[in-house]
């Protein structure tokens, strides 16, 4: 099948290359419950030396950079107490990390999870990180701009190849909270 976005050579439903996908990833889609039917979720093989945005549009199709989100890991602490969250942002922006994100989580301070926190919770690959199959106590902050896109360019849980998801089905996902703002 043709991929809706990027210069791919195919693209895979997700439920029939599950094997390709890193165990949270693939529990996630074999679970789904989704108002957006699962085999819209497709998934694209890519090269890991080309997994960074810069280097990936450069490859894949500069218009990926208009339709690529980031998903990144956050750690907000409060009285000694620490929670872990996930965002979601159109890869063209920052997450407002001190401002959106640490009054959200209600927490003193925010900022990015490091490393060994952000793969060992999830189960992931740093640089590869997804919103689809992350822990399901957490919350997902979504920015809005993401949801607006009828395909979204995601990771998929390893370097490793992509996803491309419809952005209706990113709002849909488990913990999911759609944000204005979130991405500046």
């Amino acid at each position: 099948m043709r991929a809706p976005i990027g210069d791919f050579e195919r693209a895979t439903p997700a439920p029939d290359c599950l094997g390709e996908l890193i165990g949270p990833v693939a529990e996630a889609v074999r679970h789904w419950r989704g108002g957006v039917p699962v085999d819209r979720i497709l998934y694209v093989d890519s090269d890991p030396q080309w997994a960074d945005t810069a280097v990936f549009v450069e490859h894949y199709g500069r218009d990926l950079l208009q339709r690529s989100a980031n998903c990144v890991v956050v750690a907000g602490k409060r009285g000694g107490e620490t929670s872990l969250a996930a965002c979601l942002v159109l890869s063209t922006t920052r997450v407002d990390v001190n401002g959106v994100v640490r009054r959200r989580l209600d927490a003193r301070k925010a900022s990015f999870a490091s490393m060994e926190a952000a793969t060992g919770e999830t189960g992931m690959e740093y640089g590869g990180i997804t919103p689809i199959g992350l822990p399901g106590s957490w919350p997902l902050l979504v920015d809005s701009a993401v949801v607006d896109l009828p395909y979204v360019l995601v990771g998929s849980g390893r370097r490793r190849g992509k996803l491309l998801v419809p952005g209706k089905a990113l709002a849909e996902l488990p913990g999911a909270v759609v944000l204005d703002g979130l991405g500046v």
